[in-house]
């Protein structure tokens, strides 16, 4: 038998086993599980590029046979039709078809795909009906082509969330890699649209990861990635909104005001948000089955049409030309308001859409409406109706959903107005301080909210991950041969002045074989030649020194161990780690944190549950 005094590490020369016994190995294996997803992710990306390529091949032939009884693929918009007041009745017919799809199919595919998606991240381990998968685009497809006032985005995300999940369930594996596949989907089907790789990883961020992580972020950019080589491939390399506008540097009056100017769109937002869900509260209140309220809404968005016909369909066209800062006021502020009663009525009626391009729309019309007052007020000012036009339609954004670097990233990306990011950041700012300052929900989670859903609004890395073993161990006071008998062990133990819990058990090279605890040891009556090593039930795995809190409490959940012995990077004893210490710490850090919102995040990663979870019997 060796002893050492505590505070002093134990020289062992470590076997190669060792190493395989370590945490490391289950790292390896960790990044193993990495390359695999970020393979399906990649995958996933490429399915729902072409995907999004059928989705507006749909909404074009559809588009044609409504509007134009004609059969083709051709991107056309319903605003040149020469139907008269028939074209009142289309979209009441489509709202009827997506109604009875909701009833007989799945009664998710209503509304524009994101907030579902987060609330299946958020409550139900990331799992989607398979059906979705269909039913979302062909009923999306069939709204918007019927005039419906909605963009691609939303029902492509949905569907994207939806095959990620789909393969996830499929797979073998955990509710968080389910989880980075249902991201990875959707946003690669957003890059697939608009070409937007960056916006769209910073979207998974801000909206349904809730985590920024390797783990995470890698198979979501390598996603994102071919979705825009599918979008390039299958689309265009050409911006999305390219209008060919010359934005011209700003100075700091015109980043002033378009700073105001992004105040006064942070409030409007708010009014936008909530009058959404103000119109489907009120058809909540209808004496009518909710199967037919699309068709309402449909009506509604006929009427409208009719008298405004560039409020139909997809309208990408009317935020390009809004971008050229060369539209007529009128032609301004009738699809401001119009565009805007067309999509809520919509919306509100529970039909299946997105909320995306409505909202850049309604946006760029109020930034180059709030441009041209004070154009007037102040002629001398130096205000760009472009700049002012991509601003309003990123700050609209900003403001309704509160992804701030979404909105930023997805204006430049979608114009190639890249020296525009200054009066982009400032007013956007704005708009996000505004919203959060003033609105407790954004128009991506008060149908959430309603349900009882929380969801964070703010990030902070796991306090388990900030704290290594080696901070909180207890220095290691007494080795053990394996050869040693039991009863020496407890005549030394009776001697000594030393009371450890736990004893490390070694061979003759000093290796380490194992770990008993002193209560066992003094359990024990038998023969005295019974050696200490038969008393290890099974060979605990060691830390490093340099393993995270998290890394150690994984291991004593998927061993079923409450101690576990820790190395140094030279491979020599140092401590031990036990479960109460590892809590203790735990709650420790936490006191020190004043935000709640972090205990809310730590909760929702299972750390409440393992603060109480019920310790074996050896451990009390």
């Amino acid at each position: 038998m060796s002893t050492k005094k505590s505070g002093i590490p134990i020289s062992v020369s470590l076997s190669s086993t060792l190493e395989s016994e370590a945490i490391y190995p289950q790292q390896v294996r960790n990044k193993k599980r990495l390359i695999m997803i970020s393979c399906y992710a990649v995958a996933v990306g490429a399915a729902i590029s072409l995907i999004a390529r059928f989705l507006v091949y749909l909404i074009s032939l559809i588009t044609n046979l409504s509007f134009y009884q004609n059969l083709s693929f051709h991107e056309v918009s319903p605003a040149h039709n020469q139907l008269g007041m028939i074209v009142i009745a289309i979209p009441a017919l489509g709202g009827i078809i997506v109604g009875l799809m909701a009833k007989y199919g799945s009664k998710a595919i209503r509304g524009h795909g994101i907030p579902e998606a987060m609330e299946q991240i958020l409550t139900n381990e990331s799992k989607i009906r398979p059906t979705i998968t269909y039913l979302k685009p062909i009923s999306s497809a069939i709204a918007i082509g019927t005039g419906g006032p909605f963009g691609a985005e939303g029902p492509i995300i949905a569907t994207g969330g939806a095959l990620g999940s789909t393969l996830g369930q499929l797979l073998r594996i955990t509710h968080t890699e389910r989880k980075i596949l249902l991201s990875a989907g959707a946003v690669a089907g957003m890059t697939a649209i608009f070409g937007t790789p960056i916006a769209a990883i910073f979207l998974a961020i801000e909206l349904l990861l809730f985590e920024f992580t390797p783990r995470s972020i890698i198979p979501v950019a390598l996603a994102c990635i071919t979705g825009a080589a599918g979008h390039h491939l299958l689309f265009s390399a050409v911006p999305v909104f390219f209008s060919g506008a010359s934005i011209d540097v700003v100075s700091n009056v015109s980043i002033f005001f378009y700073s105001l100017m992004g105040l006064l769109i942070g409030f409007l937002a708010i009014l936008v948000t909530k009058s959404v869900y103000a119109v489907e509260d009120l058809f909540e209140k209808l004496p009518i089955h909710w199967v037919w309220w699309p068709a309402i809404g449909g009506i509604a968005v006929g009427l409208i049409g009719y008298f405004f016909p560039r409020t139909l369909g997809v309208g990408y066209e009317n935020i390009t030309d809004l971008l050229s800062g060369k539209m007529p006021l009128y032609f301004v502020l009738t699809l401001c308001v119009f565009k805007y009663l067309s999509w809520v009525l919509a919306l509100g009626s529970g039909t299946s859409g997105g909320t995306l391009a409505p909202l850049l729309t309604i946006g760029a019309a109020l930034g180059v409406l709030i441009a041209m007052v004070f154009k007037h007020l102040m002629p001398d000012l130096d205000i760009n109706l472009a700049l002012a036009a991509l601003i309003g339609m990123s700050a609209m954004f900003a403001g309704a959903s509160r992804a701030l670097l979404t909105s930023i990233l997805f204006a430049l990306e979608t114009t190639g107005h890249f020296n525009a990011l200054i009066p982009l950041l400032a007013a956007c700012v704005a708009s996000y301080t505004v919203s959060y300052l003033f609105m407790r929900n954004t128009i991506m989670t008060e149908k959430i909210s309603r349900r009882g859903v929380l969801t964070p609004d703010e990030y902070e890395p796991n306090l388990l991950e900030m704290v290594n073993v080696g901070q909180i161990m207890q220095q290691v006071a007494v080795t053990v041969l394996e050869t040693v008998s039991i009863l020496e062990a407890q005549d030394w133990f009776n001697k000594s002045t030393e009371r450890p819990d736990y004893l490390i058990i070694v061979n003759e090279e000093q290796q380490y074989v194992g770990l008993i605890s002193t209560k066992e040891l003094y359990k024990f009556t038998g023969n005295d030649k019974t050696q200490v090593s038969t008393l290890i039930e099974k060979s605990v795995k060691p830390l490093y020194t340099d393993n995270s809190l998290r890394a150690a409490l994984n291991v004593m959940l998927t061993e079923n161990k409450h101690c576990l012995p820790v190395i140094d990077r030279k491979r020599e004893i140092a401590g031990l780690i036990t479960y109460d210490r590892l809590l203790n710490s735990f709650q420790e850090i936490s006191a020190k944190s004043e935000r709640r919102t972090i205990n809310i995040s730590l909760r929702r990663r299972g750390l409440k549950f393992i603060a109480n979870r019920r310790r074996p019997n050896h451990v009390r």
